[in-house]
């Protein structure tokens, strides 16, 4: 018999927590995942129970007085009219069953991932990325996010080798900027209207914890604006005391699920670690954030299906498709850049499997053609990040050659080729 999910709404993600241990301590199994579209808010977290535990997890709320919004049936997304009599000797009978798994809203195994990432069968192509812009619009609509990163700190300690600020880049102009500097940038964005700031940098002591709690205490105070992260590998109680100084969103992302590959691009970093970091956000409540590079030296399609299904597996809320591009002075600038094509059917692939999450249509993608921008809207992605480092120094921000710096012009012209629609809350749409 298939077992059967339910998802608890909580009120806040403090409400949630509160939720989730409790059900823990009494020892009803749970977990958080992305909660589905009728909690009404996107990129929401959720409870997820067992059908068997439900109605005693629903006393035990009642008799602690938690309070919950709603109670969901974690309902399978079924789509109908995938399959066309029109594919006839295109396909596959292989993909015929695949597609029929994906009309149910059945989870995908690892080598169907696979078979979907390496098909060359233009029809095929073509009915994978139509599946993912159904899933896209049923999970989460038309409009695509715009939110604003500030790059403050190109200084890091670590010798990432596909990274164009890592420590041992010599050639690289190092800069910090100053608390006032950030708020400028984060008065500009509220100015637009604009409700989540990313901050991103190196990993720099520099701008240590107690730092960034500052910030972060500022920010809220001034704008009430969403904060992102994206400061690299800390520890469980720095996480946390970021977490209560108001930060809300966290971008850790795992690069490549494949060990060795992994090690080779990470000399300084452990796998194992960099797993138990995500686990902590995920446990701490933050609206978790991972990705990948496709592109990699060594990285095979089998490699990119355990991505996806780590994403899946963890409750990932937003995730980073981007492919490899080389930066110079690194170890891998002489290395062609990751495939354009298979980029996009990862975003595809990310957004069958994962449904409800957030997808960026990257910058590294804009990098290399600003039309695969526009195409990763159409092939899942639903959100675009805005550089919004001032001129000064972003150039220096330098993760990679001939970064394209997308400005609200760019993201324009991106969501309008695609077909999509610019949110409600921007000043000047």
């Amino acid at each position: 018999m298939e077992n059967k999910f339910y998802l608890i709404i909580a009120k806040n993600t403090s409400q949630m927590l509160k939720v989730d241990k409790t059900l823990r301590e009494n020892l009803i199994k749970t977990d958080l995942v992305p909660a589905p579209p009728e909690s009404g808010t996107v990129c929401a977290i959720a409870v997820k129970v067992f059908e068997a535990d439900l109605n005693r997890a629903k006393s035990i709320l009642l008799n602690s007085e938690l309070e919950t919004v709603d109670i969901l049936e974690d309902r399978k997304l079924k789509l109908q009219g995938l399959i066309d009599r029109k594919l006839g000797n295109a396909v596959t009978n292989e993909f015929l069953a695949i597609l029929r798994k994906i009309e149910e809203g059945e989870d995908l195994k690892k080598d169907e991932i696979v078979y979907l990432l390496s098909t060359d069968k233009e029809k095929e192509i073509e009915t994978v990325f139509h599946a993912a812009d159904r899933i896209r619009k049923e999970m989460v609509g038309d409009v695509v996010e715009i939110r604003g990163a500030i790059e403050f700190s190109n200084y890091c300690c670590k010798s990432c080798k596909y990274c164009g600020i890592n420590a041992q880049n010599y050639g690289v102009n190092r800069y910090r900027m100053t608390e006032e500097e950030i708020m400028e940038v984060v008065f500009d964005l509220y100015e637009t209207g604009i409700k989540t700031v990313i901050l991103q940098s190196g990993e720099d002591g520099t701008w240590d914890t107690e730092r960034l709690i500052e910030l972060i205490k500022r920010i809220k105070k001034a704008t009430g604006m969403r904060v992102t992260l994206s400061v690299g590998e800390r520890t469980k109680e720095e996480y946390m005391a970021l977490r209560e100084a108001g930060a809300n969103n966290f971008l850790l992302k795992i690069e490549t699920t494949n060990r060795e590959i992994f090690k080779n691009i990470h000399p300084d970093d452990d796998y194992d670690h960099r797993i138990q970091c995500s686990k902590w956000l995920k446990e701490l409540g933050y609206i978790n954030g991972s990705g990948n590079i496709i592109g990699l030296p060594g990285q095979t399609a089998e490699d990119i299906a355990e991505d996806i299904l780590f994403f899946k597996d963890m409750g990932i809320n937003m995730i980073g498709i981007g492919p490899f591009i080389p930066a110079e002075g690194t170890p891998f600038e002489h290395l062609p850049h990751g495939d354009i094509e298979m980029t996009l059917r990862t975003v595809a692939l990310t957004r069958i499997v994962c449904k409800k999450v957030y997808i960026p249509s990257t910058t590294a993608l804009a990098s290399l053609d600003k039309d695969a921008q526009v195409r990763a809207l159409l092939s899942g992605a639903n959100t675009i990040m805005l550089i919004s480092t001032p001129s000064r120094y972003r150039s220096n921000y330098r993760i990679y050659d001939h970064k394209n710096m997308v400005d609200m012009d760019a993201a324009v012209y991106a969501v309008k080729k695609a077909g999509r629609e610019m949110p409600v809350y921007l000043k000047d749409r």
